[in-house]
């Protein structure tokens, strides 16, 4: 724990207009990096065909993801240090930069390389969404605005698709990038010019000083080869080769030193462990784990069943798919009523398990020629139980946390997710390709390369089968699937167990005041980190007894339960 004072601003009843034109720039970042992520996949089989990509399409994605997921936990520490909007800002013009360098691309490893900056771009505005969220509203009353944050991603997810297909067939696909420019200029507008919020005091070459290089490079390079082996793992090179093992051990050893360093070496870690000594924080941190997986497996494959099985076109099948991703977000709200209505988060958090496990086992039953009501019903239960636990996990991760630790925390919260969603399409790939190779016609397989994933190669072919051919085939895919679904919903239960270990911790119903909304200080009362520290001002004697009291929350809640 920092040892640094506590110094918090009691939840306010009302919101201001800085407020609210603070979380609206935070709103249109989150939604700009959302809609790239899910318009990409749409259009990546006219991109793949345009660029001559071949076996080097699904790099498309994976360098996007692999770069998000190695800065995340870097960006969280750059908040505490430099300060929110300058970081968020630097993320912004990345994300702007990789948009700009992938429309202009000209060949698929100038394409690769400008989705890996795009995604530096994306996993920091994430990350910096729901830190400075953190920052302007307590603990206690986050449910709803966090649930906002979710919609926003969620309406992405629902609309990027369909945006990136029409894109691709009716114009061309680089405007999926051109058109992040505008939005990108947009949002660094709004941050420069509304998110007026605490920058810590220093100069620049003492915040430098203080950043942990070393941790950082650790990480990054840990994190990269690890996801490298699992893009690479039972798709381009089988699980047991030497181009799979190799990455992944080095990997695996670079993130075991990282952990030892940050533990025994810097004064300010960028990955401070003191944020999972807890055990109710720890059985969130796992949770959100799992239900990484969870979700993306549904949100990725979902396409892939209604269109080998429908027949669906890549728009098509988007559409049908919005019954997971419209349902989502509102559930994700009810979470966030139902926490702040009983300010408790077991309830949601076994709600939302309870939910997953019954809409994840249904899809199992999935057989190609399923009704509309059962794609339709089964979705919607799915869907409404992560769409709870989206929004459930952070409440018993942040709970016992004192306010100071809430960016490290949430770096560690979104470095879960998008490292397990990493592990998801990876896992879900590997069951899909191994269950097709065993299930469809063999004279059918002989056509494809090794290397290459089946689903994405023989989906375009199916319409064209014939009748008895294509049956065949299309059982073969909804057999498969449903060992992709059986998979899913393992690790479901595996999340599910974390609730085992969960107590309610109060939450906080205040806020750090050093990343504060910067406002004029009231006659009587202190703002300064420094002038509260010294007692100074007429709101001294107040802010120190407040100050007491807070600190001694924060002390109880860090205890481990």
């Amino acid at each position: 724990m920092s040892s640094d004072p506590v110094v918090a601003t009691p939840a306010k009843k009302g919101k201001g207009r800085n407020f609210w034109l603070s979380f609206t720039a935070v709103v249109v970042c989150n939604f700009l990096s959302a809609l790239d992520l899910a318009g990409v996949s749409t259009a990546l089989p006219t991109i793949t065909d345009e660029l001559n990509g071949g076996e080097k399409f699904v790099w498309v994605g994976a360098a996007y993801g692999l770069a998000a997921a190695a800065v995340i936990p870097s960006t969280g520490r750059l908040a505490d240090i430099l300060g929110r909007k300058p970081v968020l800002l630097t993320c912004v013009f990345f994300f702007f930069l990789g948009s700009a360098l992938a429309g202009s691309a000209q060949n698929m490893n100038w394409l690769i390389g400008a989705r890996a900056v795009q995604g530096i771009g994306g996993g920091g505005i994430i990350n910096l969404a729901l830190i400075v969220v953190s920052d302007l509203v307590p603990l206690a009353e986050r449910g709803i605005y966090q649930g906002f944050l979710i919609m926003t991603w969620a309406l992405a997810a629902a609309i990027g698709p369909i945006i990136g297909g029409s894109l691709a067939e009716k114009a061309s696909w680089r405007w999926l990038f051109y058109l992040n420019l505008p939005l990108a200029g947009i949002a660094f507008f709004l941050v420069a010019l509304f998110l007026r919020v605490r920058t810590p005091t220093g100069s620049l070459r003492h915040k430098l000083a203080r950043i942990d290089w070393l941790g950082n490079a650790l990480i990054i390079a840990g994190t990269t080869l690890v996801l490298i082996a699992v893009t690479w793992g039972g798709i381009r090179f089988p699980w047991d080769s030497a181009h799979v093992l190799g990455p992944l051990i080095a990997g695996a050893i670079l993130l075991l030193i990282f952990l030892v360093y940050e533990r025994t070496v810097p004064s300010e870690p960028t990955f401070p462990l003191d944020v999972l000594a807890n055990r109710t924080s720890l059985a969130g941190y796992i949770a959100t784990f799992f239900h990484g997986i969870v979700s993306i497996s549904i949100i990725y494959y979902l396409p892939v069943y209604f269109q080998a099985c429908k027949i669906d076109s890549p728009i098509r099948s988007s559409v049908h798919a919005l019954a997971t991703t419209l349902i989502a977000s509102p559930f994700s709200i009810v979470c966030g009523v139902l926490v702040k209505g009983s300010n408790k988060y077991r309830p949601a958090n076994y709600i939302g398990w309870a939910l997953t496990l019954i809409g994840v086992g249904l899809l199992t039953m999935l057989k190609a020629d399923a009704s509309t009501g059962q794609w339709v019903g089964f979705q919607i239960l799915a869907a409404a139980g992560f769409g709870m636990i989206w929004a459930s996990t952070v409440f018993p991760i942040l709970a016992p946390v004192p306010v100071t630790r809430v960016a490290p925390a949430l770096a560690c919260y979104n470095f879960c997710r998008t490292f397990a969603q990493t592990w998801g399409i990876a896992i879900s790939a590997t069951i899909l390709q191994n269950e097709l190779k065993n299930r469809l016609p063999p004279a059918f397989v002989a056509q494809f390369p090794a290397g290459i994933e089946i689903a994405y190669a023989a989906i375009p072919l199916i319409p064209t089968l014939e009748p008895g051919l294509r049956a065949e085939v299309q059982d073969a895919f909804a057999a498969s699937m449903a060992k992709v679904w059986f998979a899913t919903l393992g690790f479901a239960a595996a999340g599910a167990a974390t609730v085992l270990l969960l107590s309610e911790v109060p939450m906080q119903k205040y806020t750090d005041d050093a990343y504060a909304l910067e406002e004029k200080p009231a006659a009587g009362r202190g703002v300064g980190r420094g002038e509260a520290e010294m007692g100074m001002g007429k709101g001294g004697e107040r802010d120190s007894e407040e100050r007491v009291a807070m600190k001694s929350a924060d002390s109880a809640a860090t205890e481990d339960i």
